[in-house]
């Protein structure tokens, strides 16, 4: 982001994730608007919620990285393993198996070593980052309340987009100068976030959590700091020390007790 600013990068990310995804909304899910007259009132607002929850998680990660290490963003933003079976009990009552809590200390263990945090030293930024992590677990627990009532994957990926478009732009224009040169110079990494992180990421998302809980689906994000370790060292060649190496396999090892432990209990009883 040499050429814009976050808020103006985050704004254009969306908005294509949203074009992308609208298309698609149209073609495939042609009773997704009669299903929204049924109950519109309830679906706005529940689909307006989660693309706030997201608008503020996102900006807030982007911009702690100006006031803090990308090792402290990378550990504490995993945080939102532990918020999110909080968050589902304290608003919706929802108890979580026994298995996921060994599971979510496995994976902040392994997010610990693969961040190389016990190098860092903890910073004002890192507030910002616990906080988005926050919003990031809001964003997960709300997506299957959504689903539940507006089962249209499509729509509600490219609805939150929108929001998410709108709130960036307005406010990137409050505080950032907006320009189409620059916006130009940045099109491949705009195209890049958009179309695979905000559109095909988030929309995996929410297929995904149809059928598996937002606890589950919690840790299983935490394999995002593994895969962006690997991708980094095949991509990029960045060696991965031996400490990051433990990090990839307690991440794994906890998405391993999180999925297949409830599994096996219900198989003896």
């Amino acid at each position: 982001m040499e050429h814009i600013g976050p808020l103006t990068f985050n704004g254009a990310r969306y908005f294509f994730g949203f074009l992308a995804l609208i298309g698609l909304a149209i073609v495939l899910e042609k009773n997704a608007a009669q299903e929204f007259r049924k109950n519109s009132r309830k679906i706005i607002s529940e689909i307006f919620s989660i693309g706030c929850f997201l608008f503020l998680a996102s900006i807030l990660q982007q911009y702690s990285l100006l006031y803090t290490g990308v090792a402290n963003s990378a550990f504490f933003t995993i945080f939102y393993i532990l918020f999110v079976p909080f968050i589902a009990f304290l608003f919706f009552s929802r108890t979580v198996h026994w298995s996921v809590w060994p599971a979510i200390l496995t994976c902040l263990v392994g997010a610990y070593f693969l961040s190389n945090f016990s190098d860092a030293t903890v910073r004002l930024g890192d507030s910002m980052v616990l906080l988005g992590a926050l919003f990031w677990g809001f964003h997960i627990v709300f997506i299957s309340r959504v689903i539940r009532i507006f089962d249209f994957p499509l729509c509600v990926s490219a609805i939150q987009c929108l929001i998410v478009a709108i709130f960036s732009m307005v406010f990137g224009f409050i505080f950032e100068t907006v320009s189409l040169e620059g916006i130009g110079l940045e099109i491949n990494e705009i195209l890049y976030a958009g179309l695979l992180s905000s559109g095909l990421a988030f929309l995996l998302q929410i297929y995904a959590q149809r059928h598996i809980s937002p606890s589950s689906i919690a840790v299983i994000f935490s394999l995002e700091g593994a895969f962006a370790a690997i991708a980094a060292w095949v991509i990029l060649e960045q060696i991965l020390g031996f400490y990051q190496i433990i990090g990839c396999f307690l991440i794994l090892v906890g998405v391993i007790i999180a999925q297949l432990t409830p599994l096996i209990f219900r198989s003896r009883t």
